[in-house]
């Protein structure tokens, strides 16, 4: 089994390279055998749609909205984490637009504001993300998602693009009333999954997730598409890359040790 797992992501890591020639570098020590890989939402889908519609109902705007709205998703999910006022991540996002669009002095009316939070349960996939779902199942890895969303976004999104039956798992952080990068949030995984944490390979979008996720004790890598620095965070991922494409040529490497 394990012979035929190196061989096919040997040769499906030369394929899915043909989407994406993006350069892995490796940051930390190597992970032990992999058994699972989990992902953030958005190294599966592109947040594109959320600027583009932003930028149809505010012409020239789109893209501050979606900048200050982006940053107050987070901030106000991770207050209420601390201030113990728990609300799920659909609310948390409604509020965070409300709030930017306030800011930045747009009229968010109930159908704007209705158009954008649809948004968020009408993304696209990445154009690198079945060729990649390919070789990782193929492979004999268990595929999960572990995201702040609430299991209705990431449940539409998936059914959306066709994606729905590729993941054993499909959890969301709001199983447990928290969000990433609390260590409850990442236990959802091992749980679930019922695997050691060094088994399960961790997928993040943004460098405070792959640094959340390392610190918690997963394997991680971080696709991080926009060639952002890493976080000051205290946790380097395992290895980074710009698509998944780097992620399947990283796990065929692992499991070639």
């Amino acid at each position: 089994m394990q012979a035929s797992r190196r061989n096919f992501l040997a040769v499906a890591a030369a394929g899915v390279a043909a989407h994406g020639l993006g350069a892995t570098r490796t940051l930390a020590a190597s992970p032990p055998r992999l058994k699972a890989v989990a992902f953030d939402a958005f190294p599966i889908f592109s947040p594109a749609l959320v600027v583009s519609r932003a930028d149809a109902l505010f012409p020239g705007r789109g893209a501050a909205l979606g900048e200050e709205w982006r940053l107050r998703q987070f901030e106000y999910a991770w207050l209420r984490l601390l201030s113990r006022r728990y609300l799920d991540f659909w609310q948390v996002t409604q509020d965070a637009l409300v709030f930017a669009a306030r800011k930045l002095k747009l009229d968010l009316d109930l159908d704007k504001r209705a158009a954008l939070m649809s948004a968020f349960l009408e993304l696209a996939p990445w154009p690198d993300v079945v060729p990649a779902l390919d070789a990782l199942e193929r492979s004999g890895l268990r595929l999960a998602f572990l995201s702040n969303f609430t299991l209705r976004m990431l449940v539409l999104n998936l059914e959306r693009a066709g994606l729905r039956s590729r993941f054993h798992h499909i959890l969301s952080t709001d199983r447990v009333r928290t969000y990433k990068p609390d260590p409850h949030a990442y236990e959802l995984g091992t749980e679930t999954l019922r695997l050691r944490r060094e088994e399960i390979l961790f997928v993040a979008h943004a460098g405070w997730d792959a640094a959340g996720a390392k610190a918690f004790g997963y394997p991680t890598f971080w696709v991080n598409r926009a060639g952002l620095p890493a976080e000051e965070l205290g946790a380097a991922p395992d290895a980074l890359g710009s698509d998944l494409s780097d992620l399947v040529r990283f796990v065929a490497r692992e499991e070639a040790r």
